[in-house]
């Protein structure tokens, strides 16, 4: 049979509790299945914040950590920092008897589950930074984490549950812990794609994976009342590899058509013409598409903490690293074509304005987390343009942790469009008015295709990149 024919159809639901499992296990599968239990979320950024949601609107009483005070003051409020979730989604937590959010870590003393949702960056060397997932074991530890379920959603190399979370808590304990007797540990995948509209956090199904019998249990129970499909797979290791490889997915795939782009430029194809055509055919094929760079929270990053482990393992991640050398390289190939483009109109780039349309890494959205943006913006800062950029979900910049522009975005205006040089279209939000751009921008560099309705007007003046 071959593997198009094949399938495999997981039985959502809720596992029995097994028959070892201790009284407190057994008590506290009784108020998750009620929906009465006190449940913490550590980290209330695009993960943390709408899951904290479904919980409370599921019934239980919830309890939202974070270190940046600003966070717990605007949920006080009810007032949402996440622009592309509406701004009435924290709305029904302002004022609950059932809500509180916090910097003071003492309130998780008296939960039942808790949530880690802390960020999984890469160090400068590309290898997996765990620092905010081990302080946060420790500070769980610390507070008491004893007959509690505790439950892991950054993404990580399969085993940092079992043997990074759980040593992080037993060293804040200052004592053992075993998972499914002191303790119930499970990780649960975050699969949150900012600015999609067709899925949210509630109908996107969830893998639940314990370090033994009791935690896959539990952690099931808890998201059975706030998420429509629950998935429970063998052990914590099967979801913390599934979910870094769906991301090596779309990394090595989009890695193919980016390559697929810079072989046939000097032919003269259009990449974005032969990847519609072939997505004509109805089985066998899935479209990807070319861009500037890889951005966001997953893609980007994910991968990197497969291709770790494994070389842990001594095995070669040959196709992984592959992928993130191609698409790590894209940034700079479109620096490279956007000074040849305006070599080609007698411009040096040195001097030249060059306007980046977009700063966020996908449409629609105001995350800018690894936007390949930044990178092209410093990269024709150092060729000696003078850059500046447009983006009205990102109105300015901050200090991040690898960038620190200090730009404050301009508006799309004739006058704007008419000023620069180049129009370097990074990121395709909709707002953008591209009749304008095609009628008023003198060169246009479009690496998301983004022009193809105007390329009839614009001949030469508009490069693909």
């Amino acid at each position: 049979m071959s593997s198009e024919a094949r399938s495999v159809v997981p039985v959502p639901g809720v596992p029995s509790m097994p028959a070892y499992a201790p009284a407190w296990a057994a008590e506290l599968a009784g108020k998750l299945e009620r929906r009465r239990a006190t449940v913490g979320v550590i980290g209330l950024g695009y993960v943390g914040l709408p899951l904290l949601v479904c919980l409370h609107e599921a019934g239980h009483r919830v309890v939202g950590f974070d270190v940046d005070a600003s966070k717990p003051e605007m949920l006080r409020r009810g007032e949402n920092y996440l622009p592309h979730l509406g701004a009435g989604l924290c709305r029904g937590l302002a004022g609950s008897d059932r809500f509180e959010a916090t910097t003071d870590e003492r309130a998780l003393a008296g939960v039942d589950a808790v949530v880690i949702c802390v960020p999984t960056p890469l160090g400068a060397h590309h290898e997996p930074d765990l620092s905010y997932v081990h302080k946060t074991g420790e500070m769980l530890g610390r507070v008491g984490v004893r007959e509690k379920l505790v439950v892991l959603e950054s993404t990580s190399y399969p085993g940092t549950t079992r043997d990074e979370l759980l040593a992080a808590m037993v060293r804040g304990a200052g004592g053992p812990l075993v998972s499914g007797v002191d303790v119930a540990v499970a990780f649960s995948p975050e699969r949150e794609d900012p600015g999609r509209t067709t899925h949210t956090t509630r109908t996107i199904p969830k893998l639940v994976g314990g370090l033994e019998g009791v935690s896959t249990a539990l952690a099931a129970r808890l998201y059975a009342g706030a998420i429509d499909t629950v998935i429970p797979v063998g052990s914590a290791e099967v979801a913390e590899a599934a979910k870094v490889f769906e991301n090596v997915f779309r990394s090595v795939n989009i890695a193919l058509v980016n390559e697929l782009k810079l072989i046939l430029e000097p032919m003269g194809i259009d990449v974005w013409e032969v990847i519609a055509a072939a997505s004509t055919k109805p089985f066998g094929f899935m479209a990807f598409w070319p861009g500037p760079g890889l951005g966001g929270h997953c893609i980007p990053i994910d991968p990197f903490y497969l291709a770790w482990k494994a070389r842990e393992a001594g095995v070669a991640a040959r196709f992984i690293e592959l992928a993130g050398e191609i698409n790590h390289a894209m940034p700079g190939h479109v620096v490279a074509r956007v000074s040849r483009a305006l070599n080609d109109v007698a411009r040096a780039v040195r001097g030249s304005r060059v306007l980046v349309l977009g700063l966020a890494y996908k449409p629609d959205i105001s995350d800018v987390r690894e936007s390949p943006s930044f990178e092209l913006i410093e990269g024709l800062s150092e060729l000696g343009a003078v850059v500046s950029y447009c983006d009205p979900h990102v109105p300015r910049t901050w200090r991040m942790r690898r960038h620190d522009l200090q730009m404050v975005g301009v508006e799309l205006t004739r006058e704007e469009l008419e000023r620069a040089d180049c129009v370097l279209i990074s990121t395709a939000h909709s707002v953008f008015d591209y009749g304008l751009v095609a009628r008023h921008a003198r060169l246009v560099v479009d690496t998301r295709n983004a022009m193809a309705a105007h390329a009839g007007i614009m001949g030469a003046r508009l490069v693909k990149a």
